[in-house]
């Protein structure tokens, strides 16, 4: 059976489902957007082969006016889910002015594995391996709920209270500056983008009363597929800051959206187009617009 012509693929480590738009290995499961997911089926179902721009707007945006940043911005999205590195790609190869290539190993989910995973003697084995863990990891909940409710009644407060206690909530006027994705095709401005990001925490830390976590804080997250809140909520932050920098000949584009950790929402969005010499201006742009947004959204929130 063809790749393509089957729901279920395994795509290198993954194991794609096209019906859910999830994919999982080793125990990890992402769900992808229905852009994402369609991108990454038509790469697979041309493994090997060098698929142009057009063609990828054609099949995975079908009768959408977009332009071609919304597919440099699709692939960088879509390799930060698979965890592929754009310079040493292991899923997803840019070919300079002619598209994207699909480099992993592509093939159908094997309905014979499938069989024998549910064979009599398997299924059997199976069967009884869960009965034991089940019964080990029962025993330890008891255990567990024991020993906390025991903890919980020599402090005098219910474990919520305690929870409650000791994490105290993030502070309001507080924002992470999320590295800023290189969108430029070819991705050969990663050093540029961090530059970016760098002078915007630098600009926003100088702002009295506004909180900023360090650079090497923010860089930790660099490449992973982290949801917002839980971002947020290690860095100790109600807001993000993440964007995109995108450079062609003498033109520079930044894209910036400030968001909520709270609820996901976008507090505010907004894109630069400028010459490349004019690069402190923008930035300068950002951290004010910035200011503003997040001022507002504090104020909104009282």
């Amino acid at each position: 059976m063809e790749p393509a012509a089957t729901k279920k693929l395994e795509i290198g480590a993954w194991q794609v489902d096209a019906t859910s738009g999830e994919i999982s290995r080793e125990g990890e499961t992402v769900r992808l957007e229905t852009r994402a997911l369609r991108l990454l089926m038509c790469l697979a179902q041309r493994a090997g082969q060098v698929v142009s721009i057009e063609d990828l707007l054609a099949e995975v945006w079908p009768g959408v006016a977009v332009s071609q940043d919304s597919v440099y911005q699709a692939v960088a999205t879509l390799r930060r889910q698979l965890g592929d590195d754009p310079k040493q790609p292991a899923y997803i190869e840019t070919v300079p002015r002619l598209g994207y290539r699909m480099v992993a190993r592509v093939a159908a989910v094997s309905e014979m594995a499938v069989q024998e995973a549910n064979a009599p003697g398997v299924r059997g084995t199976a069967k009884n391996r869960r009965f034991v863990w089940g019964a080990v990891a029962a025993a330890c909940l008891i255990l567990a709920a024991a020993g906390w409710a025991l903890l919980a009644h020599t402090k005098g407060e219910q474990p919520e209270q305690a929870h409650a206690d000791t994490v105290p909530p993030a502070p309001q006027n507080s924002i992470a500056v999320l590295p800023f994705l290189d969108l430029t095709e070819g991705m050969r401005d990663e050093e540029f983008a961090d530059g970016m990001t760098e002078e915007l925490i630098d600009r926003l830390s100088k702002i009295p009363g506004l909180q900023v976590p360090s650079a090497t804080s923010s860089f930790f997250y660099k490449g992973k597929q982290e949801p917002v809140a839980e971002i947020a909520a290690a860095l100790k932050v109600r807001y993000v800051l993440d964007g995109s920098v995108r450079k062609s000949g003498g033109r520079l584009r930044v894209a910036a959206r400030l968001v909520r950790a709270d609820n996901g929402y976008v507090a505010w969005s907004e894109s630069y187009d400028r010459p490349l010499h004019d690069i402190l201006m923008v930035q300068d742009d950002i951290a004010g617009e910035v200011t503003k947004a997040l001022k507002t959204s504090i104020e909104g929130a009282r």
